[in-house]
């Protein structure tokens, strides 16, 4: 009877050990992801499902900077896309991160308007007097804010232009408030400008020179909450693939720093 209760614990343990192994390989990650990667991110997951169908993958997007301030705080994101390389950096800095820091691409910053055609003036569109609100994202915590706010005063347009600025939480938002009108233009990602939906609002963007602003390297990491997911390690280890580079580049994304 002893050796029958022995086997059926040891049975028991196999089977408990079993269910956790594949849970951890069948685990579901959460990403903090910078707003301005949404139409890629969208577009990588469904290539990565297809190689891995029952992967369970949510995303938060929104600025990085806030990002980094909630995972400073423990928030249970697994991995990171920051719109800057600085806030990853900062993390892996206080222990928060568990693998190499990997630079996804190089953002473009644009002007972004339905009202008017940015390419004929260039910069100075934004003094032209049909242009009353101009959207920018919030600089303190967004890096498309902040690299606007750079390109405005290499222009020297920044104080001239500041009481007309919309800021918005993200970059994702400062480009809702020029597809619905409620700002003239916007400094916005070139990412989201290739967009569906940007595309169909039939407006034009210029591609504001980087030498104006400093680069925006992005890049990702895996953070110490994934520890023992192998999905996440999978996720991560995709994103360097021909696949989603192939992807990044559509939406914009340079490869290397120009």
């Amino acid at each position: 009877m002893k050796h029958i209760k022995r086997i059926f614990t040891l049975v028991l343990l196999l089977l408990i050990g079993l269910a956790s192994i594949t849970k951890a390989q069948s685990a579901s990650i959460t990403i903090a992801a910078a707003a301005d990667l949404k139409p890629a991110m969208d577009t990588i997951i469904a290539a990565y499902k297809l190689q891995d169908p029952t992967a369970d993958i949510q995303v938060t997007y929104g600025s990085s900077g806030k990002f980094f301030e909630q995972i400073s705080n423990n928030a249970p994101f697994d991995i990171f896309f920051s719109a800057d390389i600085d806030y990853p950096n900062k993390l892996k800095d206080k222990n928060f991160t568990i693998s190499d820091i990997k630079t996804y691409g190089y953002g473009q910053l644009v002007l972004w308007s339905k009202k008017i055609d940015p390419n004929i003036k260039k910069m100075n569109t934004l003094l032209d007097t049909s242009i009353i609100k101009i959207a920018i994202a919030n600089p303190d915590h967004a890096p498309y804010g902040a690299r606007a706010v750079e390109s405005l005063k290499f222009y020297n347009l920044y104080d001239k232009l500041q009481s007309k600025f919309v800021i918005g939480e993200n970059i994702s938002q400062t480009a809702q408030f020029v597809t619905t009108g409620a700002a003239d233009i916007g400094l916005v990602a070139l990412s989201l400008a290739l967009s569906p939906n940007m595309q169909k609002e039939g407006g034009k963007y210029y591609i504001i020179p980087d030498n104006s602003h400093s680069p925006l390297q992005q890049a990702y990491v895996i953070l110490k909450h994934a520890q023992g997911n192998a999905t996440a390690v999978k996720f991560y280890t995709f994103i360097s693939s021909a696949t989603a580079i192939k992807i990044f580049t559509k939406y914009g994304f340079s490869q290397t720093a120009k």
